[in-house]
């Protein structure tokens, strides 16, 4: 049985991807635009979206967007950023109800479409300029995003923790880009970068629903149509570069728990033949409540509030999370590597074997639920030019063995250990 039935369409300058399914009573329709990730253009590209988001020609005000979209039965539609391996992508997405379900057979997707249109292509902007109270609100707001990761201490620690692994590589950087460069924004800057952008940037249009292809087609081909363009490739150094010794770095704050964040490099990321070996070996590891780091680093010795692992699946990277008292620190890390030594001997049971592969099976149909999480999982091929079905990832967990996980173990690579504790010190 195919899980996901995805249909993609190449067009001038974007890639139409159509999923047709009965599961859901709306239709989703999101836009993606990728770019490698840089410093001279990750804080204009945090801006963007939201900047965008707040005004149209034909809507100058979000107020006025927000209640055409009331219009549309209640249609939802927001922005967001993320980075994925070394590249910076903007998402806009709308959600809207499907006509088929609803009395009088308004065109709901076609006008949702519309919106997303003017959204995009007929921004709130005069000779060559965005509006300058949108953009000097909205360089308000995102300063604020910038600074609450300072009040946040676990993504504080994180983002430190990959500044100093990351030196010297795009990777360092916040997806909401630097407070420094927010003030040099301004409304012609900004509509120029927003050209560019559109010009240049990867860019992949998915529908989600119970919709007829050729008629989204049509749709589609009348609303958006843009250059032919190769996607840039990054100039981030290669992932497999490895550490000459292990960093250590402590730091203090006014905090009450310590944040011990390790970094690792596992040279496999998505698509390589040993990543779905890499995916139970951070199950087992850590990224689950009945993983090593769990059971050994909280539960047995209680050192920690939180132990966890999580993979960056474009990069390669592996953070290890915890939460523990600074007199604990040198235990602390001491354990974490004896659970590493563990994974890379093999030491794994049949148990936490059949227990990882059925908890990252239901993640992914618990993904599979919603459109979003669809299209999240077939992003994967767009950012990585690869392309591996749905079905097959289920596939490969299954067949997955202990002596797979334990060989892609041997390539994990301790990089940098990063210790944020209170002002009492150890």
């Amino acid at each position: 049985m195919t899980l996901i039935n995805e249909n993609i369409i190449k067009k001038k300058g974007y890639n139409l991807h159509i999923v047709q399914t009965d599961k859901y009573k709306t239709n989703t329709i999101v836009w993606r635009m990728k770019a490698p990730l840089e410093k001279e253009t990750v804080t204009k590209r945090a801006l963007l979206p939201y900047v965008l988001q707040s005004g149209t020609e034909k809507y100058p005000t979000s107020t006025d967007l927000r209640s055409y979209l009331d219009e549309l039965y209640g249609a939802s539609f927001y922005v967001d950023l993320a980075k994925k391996g070394n590249f910076h992508i903007m998402t806009f997405s709308m959600e809207v109800a499907n006509e088929k379900f609803l009395k009088g057979g308004e065109p709901l997707l076609e006008k949702a479409l519309q919106c997303l249109n003017e959204i995009l292509q007929k921004p709130n902007a005069e000779n060559g300029e965005f509006n300058q109270d949108i953009v000097q609100d909205e360089k308000r707001n995102l300063k604020q995003r910038i600074e609450s990761i300072y009040d946040d201490k676990m993504r504080f620690a994180s983002a430190r923790l990959l500044e100093e692994m990351y030196k010297g590589d795009p990777y360092a950087l916040q997806a909401n880009g630097t407070l420094e460069e927010v003030d040099q924004i301004n409304g012609a800057g900004l509509y120029s970068y927003y050209e560019q952008a559109f010009a240049q940037d990867e860019m992949d249009l998915y529908i989600v629903g119970d919709v007829e292809a050729d008629h989204v087609e049509k749709m589609v081909d009348h609303l958006f149509q843009f250059n032919s363009r190769t996607p840039l490739p990054s100039k981030a150094a290669e992932a497999s570069s490895s550490p000459m010794e292990p960093k250590e770095i402590k730091e203090q704050q006014d905090i009450n728990q310590g944040k011990l964040h390790i970094g690792y490099r596992t040279h496999t990321t998505f698509g390589d033949e040993d990543y779905f070996a890499l995916q139970l070996f951070n199950g087992i590891f850590g990224g689950f409540s009945h993983s090593k780091l769990f059971m050994n680093v909280r539960e047995k010795e209680s050192l920690a509030y939180y132990a966890a692992s999580r993979l960056e699946s474009h990069k390669g990277f592996l953070m290890v999370l915890s939460g523990i008292d600074s007199k604990n620190y040198s235990k602390a890390v001491e354990i974490i590597g004896q659970q590493l030594a563990a994974m890379k001997n093999g030491d794994i049971s049949e148990d936490e074997l059949l227990q990882t592969k059925a908890v990252i099976r239901n993640q992914v149909l618990e993904t599979l639920d919603t459109a979003r999480g669809v299209i999240e999982m077939l992003y994967h091929n767009v950012v990585a030019h690869k392309e591996v079905a749905i079905d097959d990832w289920l596939e490969a967990i299954e067949r997955m063995t202990i002596e797979e996980i334990k060989a892609a173990a041997a390539k994990v690579e301790l990089d940098t250990v990063y210790f944020l504790s209170g002002m009492e010190g150890e």
